[in-house]
């Protein structure tokens, strides 16, 4: 049976969402990040060696990466019903299924550095060198740089329901996690009304909340 080595507030959650809407018989096999670190733990270099989750198994295959692994899963599904049929919306599918990580979470994982680098343990004298750069660099580099890309986004789903187009698909499952993360750490308000009615349309789906009865809530991590 296929595996999902699933790790707590992780990218593996849309994994199960993918799963529940293919209908594929499946089991969770669950790792606890360490509460100091927040680091996953050793035990899931024994799936693979970068210990990162999500993870599948699946007979002799070990795929790892969130995009292949949603590949992998809807070139699985006979009748391929979340891979686009028209040309237009299959360069669509491709291009955000690899913008996701390509080129959206770059940033959002800067913002957390630089957001963590300001409350982190230091010694007194050093933390306002710290802070100032910190802030020097989300000013300048990072935050502009996310707010260009969620006016973007938020600009491509006033013309379409989702992201291929007007049915969903794998690219869906792939951009659902920086787009849940971004609202929870309050990057997405009322100056992105689409993203926002993105986000809850696709919450709302039962196998959308199947999943994440499955894979339990998970946290995003500070605003």
């Amino acid at each position: 049976m296929l595996t999902v080595h699933h790790l707590n507030n992780s990218r593996s959650q849309r994994i199960l969402w993918c799963l529940e809407e293919l209908g594929v018989e499946y089991e969770i096999q669950r790792y606890e990040r360490d509460p100091v670190t927040i680091r996953a733990p050793q035990s899931l270099k024994d799936v693979h060696p970068l210990g990162k989750s999500p993870v599948i198994t699946d007979g002799e295959h070990v795929v790892a990466e969130s995009g292949a692994i949603i590949e992998y899963l809807l070139h699985q599904d006979s009748e391929k019903r979340f891979l686009p049929r028209d040309e237009k919306a299959l360069l669509d599918y491709r291009y955000w299924l690899h913008f996701s990580e390509g080129s959206l979470m770059p940033p959002l994982v800067m913002r957390l550095v630089f957001e963590k680098m300001k409350t982190s343990p230091m010694p007194f004298f050093v933390k306002p060198v710290a802070k100032g750069i910190a802030d020097k660099v989300l000013k300048t580099f990072v935050m502009p740089e996310v707010r260009s890309m969620l006016s973007y986004i938020d600009g491509v789903l006033a013309e379409r329901e989702w992201f291929a187009g007007d049915a969903l698909t794998g690219a869906d499952f792939q951009m659902s996690f920086p787009l849940e993360a971004s609202m929870a750490r309050g990057l997405i308000d009322d100056r992105y009304p689409n993203i926002q009615r993105y986000v809850t349309t696709f919450q709302d789906r039962p196998a959308y909340l199947r999943a994440l009865d499955k894979g339990g809530d998970y946290d995003y991590g500070p605003k």
